[in-house]
């Protein structure tokens, strides 16, 4: 399968088709595309979607996608690299680049919040009419029209309910997963008894109230979002261990170790040995 690579940190273009031009690809980036007009299917690793005007799709690197057009289509397309995550400060978007990598198992458009699909729209006007009037500070415009599109997806992204959660699942435990995620990074503000009393409930209840919402128990959600966490500063970033260990307050590197090889069966570092093995 061939590999498709983009020279740029930002990638942004506009397009209008009647047949989709790349197939049977793998991208080494991030590639929003967003639906102006017509419908179709697109395609990511072999699950099919429907498509219309309106949608936001978020491809992350290694996937492999394609659209099966009906009639003519227009989309705007943004590709960027890890790199432009990275040297953005993303002000209160702590653990972007897991949202955005989050995406693989995310089913259709990222858009799920009517408001955000509305201004997105709004956004992709202006990003196309930028793209069309090059002039001075353009290059700063067109990226703060894409921040805004990376920052809206997210958001969107972060409200997608995990796959275990009931489909009758109620506002609170939406929040108590927003307030797991927050602060994921913070263990001592993850204990059963800080989060009861946060939301008013007792320790025993809060248990039973989430198994019943999530399917899971509260202490198996917050091992496996740390442990995704953990797993994407291993791929896709140069922290060493012990930065690792910091970031999620661990108090050594033995520690996170034990921790990590509870869940996974190796050492961060066997870990990260094996997946550079996998690249290379």
């Amino acid at each position: 399968m061939a590999k498709e690579n983009i020279h740029q940190p930002l990638e942004v273009f506009y397009e209008k088709v009647n047949d989709c031009p790349l197939r049977d690809r793998q991208f080494n980036f991030f590639e929003f595309v967003y639906v102006i007009s017509g419908t179709g299917n697109h395609t990511v690793n072999g699950n099919n979607f429907w498509y219309s005007a309106g949608d936001l799709f978020l491809i992350t690197p290694n996937d492999c996608h394609a659209f099966d057009l009906e009639h003519t289509c227009e989309f705007m397309v943004i590709r960027f690299g890890e790199s432009y995550i990275r040297e953005y400060q993303w002000k209160s978007i702590d653990h972007i680049e897991c949202l955005l990598y989050y995406a693989s198992h995310i089913p259709g458009s990222v858009l799920v919040n009517n408001d955000d699909r509305k201004m997105v729209d709004l956004v992709i006007q202006n990003l196309q009419q930028a793209i069309k009037n090059q002039s001075i500070y353009n290059e700063d415009l067109i990226r703060h029209f894409v921040n805004a599109v990376i920052v809206i997806a997210a958001r969107n992204m972060a409200m997608i309910q995990p796959k275990l959660i009931t489909l009758n699942a109620d506002s609170r435990i939406l929040q108590i997963l927003d307030y797991i995620q927050k602060h994921i990074s913070r263990p001592e503000l993850l204990k059963i008894s800080i989060i009861s009393e946060k939301f008013g409930l007792s320790p025993t209840y809060l248990g039973s109230y989430f198994r019943k919402q999530c399917n899971e128990s509260i202490q198996q959600y917050i091992s496996s979002y740390r442990i995704r966490l953990i797993e994407h500063r291993l791929r896709f970033s140069d922290k060493r261990v012990h930065e690792i260990a910091d970031e999620f307050g661990f108090a050594d590197e033995s520690h996170i170790n034990k921790f990590f090889k509870r869940h996974k069966g190796l050492s961060l570092k066997a870990y990260r040995v094996g997946i550079k093995s996998l690249k290379d």
